[in-house]
């Protein structure tokens, strides 16, 4: 038999002393912009898999037709893409597909630090979602939450740090699946192609579907989503600065360890991102290395107190960098 929960003002009194409350207008500006993410996460699916696009190739007599021509090109793309969902539904169920599937990954792993925000009463804003231009990257530059008072002791530092990313990656598997399932084989590359490199977590479990993972293979919603989410929680997990792998770090191995390993993980980057750049003709792994640098600089506050985190935590902390090794790539992008 449950336990009925009785709820008092004193418990009101408290939430609202501690700041844990949500007001009307907090929800309205979350929600704009989750609804705004929503509208460019389905564009950028659509983009995924629209078959061609008319060409854009206006003339070019003036200074001014060159400075408005990307503005305008931009404008087409979209205009068009909207024109052609508008005509093909299946295109639209498509980028609905994509759309879905990425935020409730994204979505999962901010509510999971939320709701443990949420139980060690530390103050917390709700998930911000951030639109991108659609025609660029996913159609968001992801979310977050901003943690607006200090973190008590070592074991909520801990919890709440990986309680995203272990969240977001329950949710990306049975999404990593459904892509791998969705695989069709592919035509031969063009003789300039970007190729999304899988991570570990595709290789092995395309061994235990039987599924043959092809390089040329078109890109599909649920596959794109399963990817860009494996990626986003691999530099989540990095073990640098305030990111969630820097929170997990602080908390098992305390404020020097992290120091050093977090400078270690920056050299490693910045190694892997020359490298990428020759061999894969990919820059895409000098934008980690500045991300790195950035939160390289950014001190991480310890908490009060640093209880031992105990048996369980431990093992915990060992499946978290598991979940890093299945999502992580050194090379996730090739360009030919």
């Amino acid at each position: 038999m449950a336990e009925t929960l009785r709820v008092g003002p004193r418990d009101f009194e408290l939430v609202k002393r501690e700041g844990l409350s949500i007001s009307a207008g907090e929800w309205r500006l979350h929600g704009a912009f989750f609804l705004l993410t929503i509208i460019t996460t389905t564009l950028a699916g659509m983009l995924l898999v629209v078959p061609a696009l008319p060409e854009y190739d206006p003339p070019l007599s003036g200074l001014l037709d060159y400075v408005l021509y990307i503005p305008r090109g931009y404008y087409h793309t979209l205009f068009d893409i909207v024109r052609l969902g508008l005509n093909e539904p299946w295109l639209i169920r498509q980028g609905v597909t994509f759309s879905a599937s990425l935020l409730a990954i994204l979505f999962s792993h901010e509510m999971g630090h939320y709701l443990a925000c949420r139980y060690y009463r530390v103050n917390a804003t709700l998930p911000y979602f951030i639109p991108a231009p659609p025609i660029f990257l996913a159609g968001t530059f992801g979310a977050f939450i901003k943690i607006r008072s200090p973190i008590q002791s070592r074991r909520a530092l801990f919890d709440i740090g990986l309680a995203g990313p272990l969240a977001g990656f329950v949710v990306a598997l049975p999404v990593s699946v459904l892509g791998l399932l969705a695989i069709v084989p592919g035509t031969p590359a063009p003789d300039h192609a970007i190729f999304f490199n899988d991570p570990l977590l595709f290789r092995l479990l395309a061994k235990v579907l039987g599924v043959t993972l092809d390089p040329n293979a078109p890109a599909t919603p649920y596959y794109m989503a399963a990817w860009i989410g494996l990626l986003v929680t691999s530099l989540n997990l990095m073990p640098v600065g305030q990111l969630d792998g820097g929170h997990g770090v602080f908390a098992v191995f305390g404020q020097r360890a992290h120091r050093l390993i977090a400078r270690v993980a920056f050299v490693s980057v910045a190694v892997l991102a020359v490298l990428g750049f020759v061999w894969h003709h990919s820059p895409s792994g000098f934008l980690y290395t500045v991300l790195l640098g950035i939160m390289l600089r950014v001190p991480h506050p310890p908490p009060e107190v640093m209880e031992p985190l105990g048996a369980k935590r431990i093992g915990i902390a060992i499946l978290t960098l598991l979940v890093f090794i299945l999502c992580f790539w050194p090379f996730p992008i090739t360009i030919s």
